[in-house]
């Protein structure tokens, strides 16, 4: 189902990745979880590590499963899932069972001692994180007053960098 790859093998667009494509966030255990759609988020190196860093309101479920996780998964998937992606992204995991409405099909990976993390068996690739930090966007903070303009509900983001513990892709 999944490889493990070097993460210096990768190559992606960054841009395209998380603006076009989107993504699913999924927070919990094999026993407990919920996934979010998500298009705003980074990687790269941060404490000379590799890192993934994602936002989340906290109005949203799956910021409740992030305050209890250890680590969360960030899963990319072909075109084709494009409406499960977007049914995710619009529909609460509160009231909805995500994977029995669109098909997709939750497995749990284990990057790490430990860490027990769910993604999808449709993803075709699947960044494994470990929480190293937690920020809570504070818009006294912001330089560039445009920005306030997203959050008109003043529902700021909490941003978290995970330390990206392994790379999985679909083997062919």
């Amino acid at each position: 189902m999944f490889e493990q790859v070097d993460i210096s093998s990768l190559e992606l667009n960054p841009f395209s990745a998380l603006e076009t494509d989107n993504f699913l966030i999924t927070a919990g255990t094999g026993d407990s979880w919920n996934t979010m759609t998500a298009a705003w988020g980074f990687f790269g190196i941060m404490w000379s590590k590799p890192v993934f860093a994602i936002v989340v309101r906290d109005s949203r479920y799956t910021y409740e499963f992030l305050q209890k996780a250890k680590g969360y998964t960030v899963s990319f998937f072909s075109p084709e899932y494009k409406k499960a992606l977007q049914f995710c992204g619009s529909h609460s995991g509160r009231d909805t069972d995500k994977a029995a409405a669109t098909g997709l099909l939750p497995v749990v990976v284990e990057p790490s001692d430990g860490l027990e993390l769910v993604t999808f068996e449709q993803a075709n690739m699947v960044f494994c994180c470990t929480i190293a930090s937690k920020t809570v966007l504070d818009p006294s903070q912001f330089i560039d007053p445009k920005i306030v303009g997203n959050y008109p509900k003043k529902d700021y983001h909490s941003m978290y960098i995970g330390y990206i513990d392994q790379v999985l892709v679909q083997d062919e």
